[in-house]
Parts: structure tokens; C-alpha cells; sequence
């Protein structure tokens, strides 16, 4: 599945940002999806992930209770709401996705990735 990360941009502390998957290619359905983040000088590391039906979702610890991952099947994208951003979220955010049986947290898991798309947070 081909993917297409868009919706990065420049927020206040505080504020609120969509970001927004877009997956063509292959039946998106089929695939378990995730959010990875990666700031200058870390690792890639995982935020978020949902199960092909979307009814399972996993977070890491640094962003429960201020993100949600959700996914729309029908229109072939996943979602990723993130509020009350901190300077600490800022990063490039890439979607990933694998055909599998629940969610994982381990980015080479996940064969088809996005581009990333950038989020900055000011102070």
C-alpha cells in the first residue's frame, strides 16, 4: 500500500493538529496501522496504532490522553488528532501500515511507509 502523510505544521503550545494518512494501492482494510514520530537527534519512535477494524488502538505512554488514532475504512485514511501540543511533540510524523494480526509498536514491522510530514511546536 502506497501512503501519503499530510496536515504537519507549525502550532502553538496548547494547540491542535489533524494529521492525515492517506493509503492507496492495496486493500487498506486489511492492514494494521501506525503513527511514528521522529525529532532531530532520536529515534523513530511509535505513537500510535490501530487495529484494521479499528477497534483496537495503542498509544505510547508520552501521549496517552492527548492523542487519538481512528481510521475511516471507507476512505481508505487514518487519522491522528493531537491536542494540548507540547514542544517535546514536535517531530516529523510518519503513517505506517503492515498486514497483521494486532497492533505493534516495532517500526520494522511495518513494510509500507508515508513520506512524514512536519510538526512544530512554539513555546
Amino acid at each position: 500500500v502506497q501512503l501519503q502523510a499530510s496536515g504537519g505544521g507549525l502550532v502553538q503550545a496548547g494547540g491542535s493538529l489533524r494529521l492525515s494518512c492517506a493509503a492507496s494501492g492495496r486493500t487498506f482494510s486489511n492492514y494494521v496501522m501506525g503513527w511514528f514520530r521522529q525529532a532531530p537527534g532520536k529515534e523513530r519512535e511509535f505513537v500510535a496504532g490501530i487495529s484494521w477494524r479499528g477497534g483496537t488502538t495503542d498509544y505510547a505512554e508520552s501521549v496517552k490522553g492527548q492523542f487519538t488514532i481512528f481510521r475511516d475504512n471507507a476512505k481508505n485514511m487514518v487519522f491522528l488528532q493531537m491536542n494540548s501540543l507540547k514542544p517535546e511533540d514536535a517531530a516529523v510524523y510518519y503513517c505506517a501500515g503492515v498486514v497483521r494480526v494486532g497492533v505493534t509498536h516495532v517500526s520494522w514491522e511495518y513494510d509500507s511507509w508515508g513520506q512524514g510530514t512536519l510538526v512544530t511546536v512554539s513555546s
